[in-house]
């Protein structure tokens, strides 16, 4: 059991750092409007969704479900982004349910997958042209 604690510690204490940044109350969220105007906030969103993934892909990886290991990751981030923004409105103060903050966390899970699986794509392809290599 410790080593699976040790696996997972990464995205638990990654998921957690999301909760709670998402329960911040809004006045103590920093606001730099020039940034706002780039939407940063949805960049943000993106980018910690997209390590989200990464990380329950690597722990996962370590796993005999490894096979698997980007579905689990999307399994799990696409819907704890729904859940978070749910419970902004519902539990947290000050905070609210954003569409485009979902849209945003569901981006970056899938920005995730989709680089994920093009670099096991070309892992693969190097590794047949290797063993093409050889045989000739």
């Amino acid at each position: 059991m410790n080593n699976k604690l040790k696996i997972f510690a990464p995205p638990i204490l990654w998921a957690l750092l999301i909760a709670i940044l998402c329960g911040l109350p809004g006045r103590d969220i920093p606001h730099i409007s020039f940034l706002e105007l780039l939407s940063f906030d949805k960049l943000v969103h993106a980018f910690i969704f997209f390590v989200l993934v990464l990380l329950i892909q690597l722990a996962v990886k370590k796993t005999p479900n490894k096979k698997n290991a980007i579905l689990y990751a999307l399994c799990f981030s696409i819907p704890y982004g729904a859940m978070l923004e749910i419970m902004q409105q519902e539990f947290f103060t000050e905070r609210t349910a954003d569409i485009f903050d979902f849209l945003a966390n569901t981006l970056g899970c899938c920005l995730a997958w989709a680089y994920l699986s093009g670099k096991n794509k070309l892992i693969t392809k190097k590794l047949i042209y290797k063993d093409l290599k050889n045989k000739s």
